[in-house]
């Protein structure tokens, strides 16, 4: 549900069992749409121009070059220009498993095309007010390429405006389409996980949408909200209804489908609307996650203290 452009804890210092969580009974209830930028660990290959090096496949990822494993498009590029080479050499990943290998250099180019950098939109979720820790998504991000989670060497969160949205439909989700202002940074990205990407929000908050945090045993089945940001640019709510609880799932905890007519004009879920709160009861209580392809109508959700609690271990 993040959409790419191309397409779907606090550590104490205390003595205290590592089983009992310190985020903050209330937080802040997002919905903002939010642009993202993050930086892998290492160089993923997208694909070739020239069959220069024919060992080397679409979705490796090039993690060291010379023995260097700090490195980045730039530094690559830097020292193939600063070296009369026609080898270097590199190690990568292929299928979770490290390979080395010389890697040919002609004419002053490898023939193949990277990138280092990932980028597209979501929904922000959540801001502890006392840490200003956020999270947002509800969900990892993935590169299309190799199809693994990114490991990621940093990032940051933007601001963002919708342009419009395409409709979803049957086998076929929507998805937000916006643009990002680089200039107007909201935070930075320390984690990307399987519940979410996680940092510290570093613009001005407001507590005015100060909501207590739902567990498990606070949420039932029927009626719900989610708050997410339309091509109004303004985070507005829309009626959900829940139907089933799953407290075993790691992730898709809430299914709920859409009930609410603005939505249903959109076919129901789209892309970008990764992250949106789920509201029951004065209660934030998950985030949307997913879409069910085949039912874009319908969704599922995160639960808030799946987020909460995999957001304090950003500083382990």
């Amino acid at each position: 549900m993040f959409k790419r452009f191309k397409l779907v804890i606090i550590l104490l210092l205390l003595t205290i069992p590592s089983y009992i969580y310190a985020y903050s009974d209330y937080v802040i209830a997002s919905g903002e749409n939010i642009g993202i930028k993050l930086k892998t660990k290492g160089i993923i290959v997208i694909g070739k121009y020239d069959d220069t090096n024919i060992s080397i496949k679409e979705g490796d990822i090039i993690v060291s070059l010379e023995g260097n494993d700090n490195i980045n498009i730039e530094s690559l590029t830097n020292y193939i220009s600063n070296n009369s080479i026609e080898t270097i050499n590199i190690g990568y990943i292929r299928n979770g498993k490290l390979y080395n290998t010389n890697l040919k250099v002609k004419n002053g180019k490898t023939g193949l095309y990277l990138k280092d950098t990932i980028a597209g939109i979501g929904t922000l979720t959540f801001i502890d007010p006392n840490t200003k820790i956020y999270g947002a998504l509800g969900h990892e991000i993935i590169d299309s390429t190799s199809g693994y989670i990114i490991d990621s060497s940093g990032g940051n969160i933007f601001d963002s405006k919708v342009i419009n949205i395409i409709p979803s439909d049957r086998g076929t989700p929507g998805e937000k389409n916006a643009s990002i202002n680089s200039n107007n940074t909201k935070g930075d990205i320390d984690s990307n996980t399987n519940k979410g990407i996680f940092g510290d929000y570093i613009d001005n908050i407001s507590n005015n949408n100060l909501y207590k945090v739902g567990n498990i045993n606070n949420i039932k089945l029927g009626k719900a909200y989610m708050l997410t940001e339309l091509d109004n640019n303004k985070v507005d709510k829309y009626e959900i209804e829940i139907i089933n609880i799953d407290k075993n799932d790691k992730t898709k905890n809430i299914m709920f489908r859409v009930i609410d007519d603005r939505l249903l004009k959109l076919g129901g879920i789209v892309q970008g609307m990764s992250g949106s709160p789920i509201i029951q009861d004065n209660y934030i209580i998950g985030a949307v996650t997913h879409v069910v392809i085949d039912d874009p109508k319908r969704g599922y959700g995160i639960l808030i203290t799946n987020m909460l609690e995999e957001a304090e271990k950003k500083d382990d």
